[in-house]
């Protein structure tokens, strides 16, 4: 795994030492940061299911003024620190170890606006349906901002659900998509 672009490009990032995690393919974070932005001019990105904390670093490196991860496994929670530590980011980021769900209600609890939200749970083990609708109640996506939903090829998304709508949907062969929502009338180029 590496950062493919932005200031630590070519950098490499440690994956979870374990079975149990699916980190997103160089070739499929490529591909994603090319259709959400390939850089950002600042804001904040939150990563509910962070993993190596691949996505937010990527995020990072390309513009993102800081990044909230979160992961509920001791196991990912060691790596993204030790990620933060070799590529020196940690006074851009926050990491906590905490169930999705409590972290959403954390995080609205803080008055956070976030530009990118990404969900990349492990597949068929938690309901997008939910996330997407706590995410959706909370409203904590700015007007123009978006919700990165990474999964299995046979989990159909909604075009619309709560707040949101579908901005960009991808196939990446036949297990990996992407649906990428945005607030409805939301201002997103």
């Amino acid at each position: 795994m590496r950062v493919i672009a932005g200031k630590w490009k070519g950098h490499r990032i440690q994956p979870v030492p374990n079975q149990k995690t699916r980190p997103t393919t160089d070739k499929v974070k490529e591909s994603l940061f090319q259709m959400i932005g390939p850089f950002f001019e600042g804001g904040i990105c939150l990563d509910l299911f962070a993993g190596s904390g691949g996505l937010a670093i990527e995020a990072l490196s390309r513009g993102i003024d800081r990044a909230i991860l979160v992961d509920k496994h001791p196991k990912a929670i060691s790596t993204i620190h030790k990620n933060i530590e070799l590529l020196h980011t940690k006074e851009l980021t926050e990491v906590y170890r905490n169930d999705a769900f409590r972290a959403l209600k954390a995080v609205n609890k803080r008055d956070i606006l976030f530009d990118i939200v990404f969900l990349d749970p492990p597949y068929h083990k938690v309901s997008y349906l939910k996330l997407l609708k706590e995410i959706s109640k909370f409203s904590i996506l700015k007007d123009s901002g978006i919700v990165v939903c990474e999964h299995d090829t046979n989990n159909m998304l909604p075009d619309e659900i709560g707040t949101f709508q579908v901005f960009k949907k991808e196939n990446y062969g036949q297990t990996t998509s992407m649906t990428i929502y945005q607030i409805k009338g939301g201002r997103r180029k």
